[in-house]
């Protein structure tokens, strides 16, 4: 990956980086040969002494998933953002397709999803069940320049940060995404599944203007016939 379409925003507080689908955003699970995302943004700050540098985690995308993470550079900037992202203050727009070809114009959803079990589901439980937390997000539905047949081009803006939320909602509703087979996708993807972190909208955490985050689209999506041209964020 070169450098220009990696790093998205960079200043000393914060960096802004695109992840590819199917990439570990931390941890030791990356199979021998594959770094995390983390792994190489230390790298890039510090390729000298990768373990040496500040890096600040102040949210997370499923493996599968691609678009815009943002770190921090110093421990304050972490600080600042991370009480953003708890404080719901952070405004994110994701793309995704789905197995759908009679999806909603727009609207919102609301449900109550449970936490990740041993096999790493999430599942929707009545109101009130404990242990369930409120999900909710706002969709449109988006006219593409073209997609095959049988799919939609979704823009979500989730209001709540629960695990596997978009995935969990959109498969709810009959419109699993694309490639997304623990939630009852029937068509493979190439990449991780069809589902973008798009855009992120924070307040800088030493400027305290807004700032605009937006990560390109993989090219795994024009590759499936989907082509998106001139499409704007609503951040």
């Amino acid at each position: 990956m070169t450098e220009r379409r990696f790093v998205l925003f960079e200043d000393e507080h914060c960096l802004a980086v695109w992840k590819r689908p199917g990439q570990f955003t931390q941890g030791d699970w990356a199979p021998p040969g594959e770094k995390t995302l983390e792994q190489e943004v230390r790298d890039y700050l510090a390729p000298e002494d990768p373990a040496s540098a500040y890096v600040g985690i102040v949210h997370r995308l499923d493996r599968p998933v691609s678009g815009v993470l943002l770190w921090a550079k110093t421990s304050r900037a972490a600080r600042r953002l991370s009480g953003q992202f708890e404080r719901r203050t952070v405004e994110k727009e994701y793309w995704a397709i789905v197995e759908s070809s009679t999806a909603p114009d727009q609207g919102t959803w609301t449900d109550w999803l449970t936490r990740a079990g041993v096999e790493g589901i999430v599942r929707a439980m009545p109101e009130g069940t404990a242990g369930a937390r409120e999900a909710i997000t706002d969709y449109r539905r988006g006219v593409p320049s073209s997609i095959p047949d049988g799919l939609a081009w979704l823009r979500l803006w989730p209001k709540t940060g629960r695990t596997h939320q978009l995935r969990v909602q959109s498969a709810l509703r009959g419109m699993p995404i694309v490639g997304d087979s623990h939630y009852g996708a029937s068509r493979p993807f190439l990449e991780g599944i069809a589902l973008h972190a798009r855009a992120l909208r924070v307040s800088h955490p030493s400027l305290h203007a807004p700032l605009v985050l937006t990560a390109p689209l993989p090219e795994s999506w024009g590759d499936v016939g989907v082509q998106i041209k001139d499409a704007e964020t609503r951040l």
